[in-house]
């Protein structure tokens, strides 16, 4: 039976949305999160209100060409209201908070603390909301300052809750819920291909869990990281440097890996590291989740995934710095993307229908990150004449598929089957890049295991 509106309606409520109205309205200027989360919330998933809702956003989100208009206007009339993804530092020897509004390119701007105290993400990683803005004169200089915040983030959910939920639905109904909720139509991918989605979600809800994603355009890559959580981050090409990703030992201040749940290599064949010190520290920290830079010494259990868009099947398609079977065989798993179709039109490929709300998803996803699924694979799936990193490998993305799948862990021996053995051929897709590189140090092996 195909799965119906009404079910995900009633069993979600305010946590699900029609998926077609993000792309109707026409918001595409904010992160779809966002987008969804303002539906959901405000305009109850009525059409009617578009025009409101596309009025609201244009108002309060400015283009970046307006800038200097908006501060303007904030200069003098005093207040402005603006939609952003604001974060705060806190200034210990200062005895004060910055907030960071990147929209306004303003890095010092002042909030009242008791905001911090309902709002403590912004202490964090930063939330996504609405400020009114104060542009105050003061004795020494003038300041601006955050005097209300209401945040368009999700940010306290209950994963026994979710569990519960997804108690009330089969396995192939959960699929399909969870295919249309990161924005896609289930109706267009046949089984393998939906476990392949799937399967991208894995570095989301699996601490330091690295995939590779070689394919053509088009098929959702990017769109997926970029637009399902706000703790990822997507870096597209481009140069790539040590303080970015680890430490930067002038500011003293964390890098990506230590800041998200994933970190997205766009572009891979365009990428260029600034030095090889790069990418001696990127294969240290493949192995454990450990970096040193300078006098920092850290752990971080970021996911690193790395993408490529390659029209044809090749060991050609690999960039240089992949072409290094050690880091290269630090990869988890790798989706051959080959096997997904092109999303071509809006009206076939896009999602229809009710799904979850990205927003709550991707704070369950967050959730499901910080809890350990591997000791189900390991006290039920026995191995045969592993490597460690193939076994380590499997365990890992059988754990992830399973958070994504089976969160609830009720899940029957054939369901456990479906995990591992998806599992296997990414890992198995690994080893045979591996073989194609250096075939005198990576010989074929089958992979076998028993269900016990």
């Amino acid at each position: 039976m195909r799965l119906s509106d009404e079910k995900i309606s009633n069993i979600f409520g305010e946590y699900s949305v029609k998926k077609e109205l993000v792309n109707m309205l026409g918001i595409s200027r904010i992160p779809r999160f966002i987008a969804e989360y303002l539906i959901s919330k405000f305009y109850v998933n009525d059409i009617s209100n578009s025009k409101q809702l596309s009025d609201f956003i244009n108002v309060h989100f400015p283009e970046m060409k307006d800038k200097d208009k908006v501060l303007h206007e904030l200069m003098n009339k005093g207040s402005y209201t603006l939609i952003d993804e604001f974060k705060v530092e806190t200034m210990i020897y200062k005895e004060r908070y910055n907030v960071i509004i990147p929209r306004l390119g303003i890095y010092n701007a002042r909030i009242i603390p008791s905001l911090l105290d309902d709002n403590i993400e912004l202490l964090r990683s930063g939330l996504w909301g609405m400020a009114t803005l104060q542009y105050t004169r003061g004795n020494d200089k003038p300041d601006v300052l955050i005097s209300r915040f209401t945040p368009f983030q999700v940010t306290n959910v209950d994963l026994n809750e979710y569990n519960s939920k997804r108690s009330m639905f089969s396995r192939e109904e959960w699929i399909e819920l969870m295919i249309r909720s990161i924005g896609l139509n289930p109706d267009v991918y046949d089984e393998k291909q939906r476990l392949l989605l799937l399967s991208r979600l894995i570095p989301l809800v699996e601490p330091n869990c690295n995939i590779l994603e070689l394919g053509p355009k088009a098929t959702g890559k990017t769109y997926l990281y970029r637009n399902i959580s706000h703790h990822t981050r997507v870096i597209a090409g481009g140069k790539i440097s040590a303080p970015m990703l680890f430490y930067n030992i002038n500011s003293k201040s964390a890098g990506e890996i230590a800041l998200r749940d994933a970190l997205i290599f766009d572009e891979i064949n365009r990428m260029r590291f600034v030095n090889d010190e790069i990418i001696g520290k990127l294969k240290d920290y493949m192995v454990d989740g450990f970096f040193e830079r300078g006098p920092k010494k850290a752990y971080s259990t970021c996911s690193l995934v790395f993408i490529g868009n390659v029209e044809e099947d090749s060991l050609d398609a690999l960039p240089d710095f992949m072409r290094d079977s050690a880091l290269l065989d630090r990869i988890n798993g790798f989706i051959y993307g080959w096997n997904l179709p092109k999303i071509k039109q809006s009206s076939e490929h896009l999602a229809k229908g009710y799904g979850i709300v990205a927003d709550y998803l991707s704070q369950i996803f967050h959730q499901l990150y910080l809890e350990d699924y591997d000791y189900i694979i390991r006290e039920n799936v026995r191995f045969d004449d592993l490597t460690i990193r193939d076994e380590k490998s499997i365990v890992k993305l059988g754990a992830g598929l399973l958070k994504i799948i089976f969160p609830d862990k009720r899940f029957e021996r054939e369901d456990l089957v479906l995990c591992i053995e998806q599992a296997i051929m990414l890992r198995e897709n690994v080893n045979r890049l591996l073989r194609d590189l250096a075939p005198d140090e990576f010989k074929k092996r089958d992979i076998k295991y028993k269900i016990i």
